[in-house]
This record gives C-alpha cells, structure tokens and sequence, in this order.
C-alpha cells in the first residue's frame, strides 16, 4: 500500500472510530497531522481488541500480552500478522492494519509511539484479566491511565519532537483521563448493559462527576503552559468538547448536538 493511499487510509478510519480525535487532527498542518493521526490509530488498534464483544477474555489477554512485548522487541510487519492470523476474521481492519499505521509514523518519533501504546496494551491485559473491577479511586486512575492518560503522554512526546514543545506529563495524564472520565459519565448505562462499571465501589454520580471536574481543571493547567500556538488549538478541541459534553450531561442531556459541536469547536481554535 503507497504512503498516500495509506494516508488517506488513516484519515478515513479517523473519521470513522473517533470524532474527538478527527477533528483537532484535522486542524493540524503536514507532517503533524499524519504523525498524531497514525501514533493515535496504533493506540485504537489495540483498544479496539480490549473492547471487542466477540473475543474472549483469554484471547484479549493473549493478543494483548503478545503485542505488549512485540511493540518493545520485534516490531516487524511478519511477526504482528502471525500473531493477528488465527483470529484474522474477528479482528477490525484497523487493528489488522497496526503495523502499517506504525510505519506512518516518522522514525525519530517512532520508538515514543510504541513505548507509550505498548504500556498500554500491557495495561488493558491487566485489566481484562481482571473483568475491569473498578473498587478504588486508585484502581480507577490506573485504568484510566492506561487507556486515556497514556494518550497524553504520547501526544507530549509527540509535541516534543515537533517543535520542541514542553508540558508536564503528569497534567497530560490528567488530559488523557478527563476526556475518559466523561465518557464514563457518559456511557454508564451503556456499560451497565455490558456488565461493566468503571465506578468505585460505593461512587455514584456525583463523585465521578467531581473527579472528571477535578482532572478537567488539570488538564486545563496542562493547556495553559503550552507556548505552541498549533499544540494549543489542538488540544484545546477535545477539551472543550469534554467541557461541553459535561455541561450537558449536567443539563440532563447525553450527549451535545453537531451545531453545538461545530460552535465549541470555532471558538476553541479562536481562543
């Protein structure tokens, strides 16, 4: 597959597996845009295996576990097919397509990429061994720095790299975890069907709703020391979606509508 079919590749599978993200990326110039983009699909390829309905536990484990150790020793195109091969036909194409979002990501920035979603992955067998039983706050900040704060701190990494760029990783975790902790908020219906709770033994709304305030208000932090006018709006989009989304939870609705979206979106790369 050519670069730029790949490419276009990558856009089209942004679009499709996360709004949030696709919108910030698409605001993004050259080169920056093609990195976070694919760094950001190497992390949903592996999220997309945590989630997946039909896999088993002890087959997400496996994947998982295997593909921690691949990202850090043997990397190479062969030995991710052999691992994805007997369960080719369950796993989504934009997990079967890891390696080739890897190969989008520049070499000087290439080990961060896979440092960072090899964490994770290591981090989501845990948890799916464990059945993702939340009792404690600590065990949720863990959870969600595996699948969110390990996002922050890649894309700092990343912001590093492209303009030498300086944050603090542990607000970045914050940022990753806010924009989980409102889809917790969120989807807690949803996961209840499923037979998952993300809450702390004994939390109800309203301490989840303080601790995504809380991690909101860091990742707020998080945004103010950054100097880059392009890291900044980037940034900023999510989070002011996050801010959003939260507003209208508040007001007794799921989620926010596209006008709503589209005028959080103008004012937050205008502020």
């Amino acid at each position: 597959m050519s670069k730029d079919t790949l490419h276009t590749k990558a856009i089209d599978f942004l679009l499709k597996t996360s709004r949030t993200f696709f919108i910030p990326i698409s605001h993004l110039p050259g080169e920056l845009q093609d990195t976070v983009g694919a760094a950001y699909l190497c992390m949903r390829a592996i999220d997309e295996i945590e989630d997946h309905p039909e896999l088993p536990s002890e087959v997400k484990i496996k994947l998982l576990t295997e593909l921690s150790k691949l990202l850090q020793e043997d990397v190479s195109k062969e030995s991710i097919e052999t691992l994805f091969e007997p369960y080719h036909s369950l796993l989504p194409e934009v997990t079967l397509l890891l390696h080739d979002w890897i190969s989008l990501c520049p070499d000087s920035i290439q080990e961060k990429v896979l440092e960072s979603t090899a964490i994770m992955a290591g981090g989501m067998a845990k948890w799916t061994e464990k059945n993702w039983e939340i009792k404690s706050v600590e065990d949720l900040d863990e959870y969600t720095y595996y699948v969110a704060g390990l996002v922050g701190v890649m894309l700092t990494d990343i912001w590093k790299w492209y303009d030498e760029t300086e944050a603090d990783k542990e607000l970045a975790v914050a940022f990753g975890r806010g924009l989980q902790a409102v889809n917790i908020l969120r989807n807690k219906g949803e996961d209840s069907e499923r037979g998952v709770n993300f809450y702390p033994k004994g939390w109800g709304f309203e301490e989840m709703l303080a601790y995504t305030q809380k991690n909101l208000s860091l990742a707020d932090t998080y945004l103010t020391e950054i100097k880059s006018q392009v890291v900044r709006d980037f940034c900023n989009i999510p989070l002011a979606l996050a801010h959003g989304t939260l507003k209208a939870l508040l007001e007794g609705r799921e989620k926010i509508n596209r006008t709503e979206v589209n005028e959080i979106v103008d004012n937050a790369i205008n502020k």
